[in-house]
């Protein structure tokens, strides 16, 4: 009988890479979010986890052998943060009926585990790079840990087996998601080059000249298959990046070349995207009409925030794999095709020209 799995955040980069490999292996998916998409073969389940009441009763008679739970809600304050996500964790899991049989839980997290909050992002004592799982966590306040606990009191009181995975910087496909770099800076190139404008690295001299990683969506998706399926991966938190390293100044020329505009020599000055980008709307409006995209609204597809925040780090960030490799995983994804593939997808689905 074909397994089944519940996704939750089955709209986001994430969540619909998961159901999408899940289908490709024959898995039965419940595709869990606040407005879920009209995935085909998708079992919709539309339901806010802040409600527990609406969420036990949207599960009520679901009996997945494994959750991959793949969203977060962005609040004002960490202390928010934490308040809302780990809810929103513990309501998913009190809301789910007792496993029958055997049950897995994978929670999706990333790097702020060993940098900090956003309202402490690269700041204070950091352990030493490559970032290792054994590294722990800082003594401060953040959400990921909040939901870990969550999901670690859960698994002791139901009996489930659970994995923890800490991507770097996702690049994937989402329209409408908070944390969205492949596509912001899809569309951040598209508006320099019908504006005239040189593509300027908007980061720090530590991230343009340093080493970095990221992680493809669908590397994810089959890192999280992988731990749900193999015994050695239960109840073990792991590092997840598509297994090379590059620097932004060779990047930024490669993404820049795809696009057909000028990358602008770096000199040293941060330039955020945040404010490249202010008053761009109306160009961006203006593009999609001529060009006869699917979404004129410049703030459903960038976000430049968040962009902002991984660019402008003052320290080089590079991720150890070791743990998931001495265990068997061995998928392996080159981040310049990770973003030439999302490319074409955007231009596909005429998100761009």
């Amino acid at each position: 009988m074909a397994k089944t799995a519940l996704v939750v955040g089955a709209s986001g980069i994430v969540g619909g890479a998961t159901v999408s490999l899940l289908q490709e292996e024959g898995w039965t998916v419940h595709g869990l979010a606040r407005r879920p998409r009209d995935d085909a073969g998708v079992r919709p389940i539309a339901v806010d986890l802040q409600d527990a009441a609406a969420t036990a009763t949207a599960l009520h008679d679901l009996h997945p052998d494994a959750v991959f739970i793949t969203t977060w809600l962005r609040q004002d304050s960490e202390a928010e943060n934490i308040r809302v996500n780990s809810a929103m964790v513990r309501n998913l899991l009190d809301g789910l009926p007792r496993p029958r049989g055997p049950r897995h839980v994978a929670l999706v997290t990333g790097l702020k585990h060993y940098l900090g909050p956003f309202e402490a992002y690269g700041q204070g004592t950091l352990p030493q790079t490559p970032f290792r799982e054994e590294q722990g966590r800082l003594d401060v306040e953040n959400f990921y840990y909040a939901q870990e606990d969550a999901l670690f009191a859960a698994a002791e009181r139901d009996g489930f087996t659970w994995s923890v995975h800490r991507p770097h910087t996702v690049i994937g496909l989402a329209v409408g998601n908070a944390m969205n770099m492949g596509t912001t800076l899809a569309v951040y190139a598209t508006l320099c080059r019908a504006a005239g404008r040189p593509f300027t690295f908007p980061g720090s001299a530590a991230q343009w000249a340093g080493l970095t990683d990221m992680t493809d969506a669908g590397q994810l998706a089959r890192h999280l298959l992988w731990a749900a399926e193999t015994t050695g991966a239960h109840d073990e938190a792991f590092n997840v990046v598509n297994g090379d390293i590059f620097r932004w100044q060779w990047m930024w020329s490669r993404i820049a070349d795809w696009f057909g505009v000028e990358a602008a020599p770096f000199d040293g000055t941060v330039r955020p995207l945040d404010q490249q980008m202010a008053g761009d709307a109306a160009l961006w409006r203006e593009i999609a009409m001529r060009e006869g995209l699917a979404e004129p609204d410049l703030h459903r597809l960038a976000s430049p925030w968040h962009t902002d925040a991984d660019l402008g780090r003052p320290i080089e960030v590079v991720t150890d794999m070791s743990k998931s490799r001495r265990l068997g995983f061995t998928g392996y994804q080159p981040t310049d095709d990770a973003f030439f593939a999302l490319f074409q997808r955007l231009r596909a689905d005429r998100l761009i020209p």
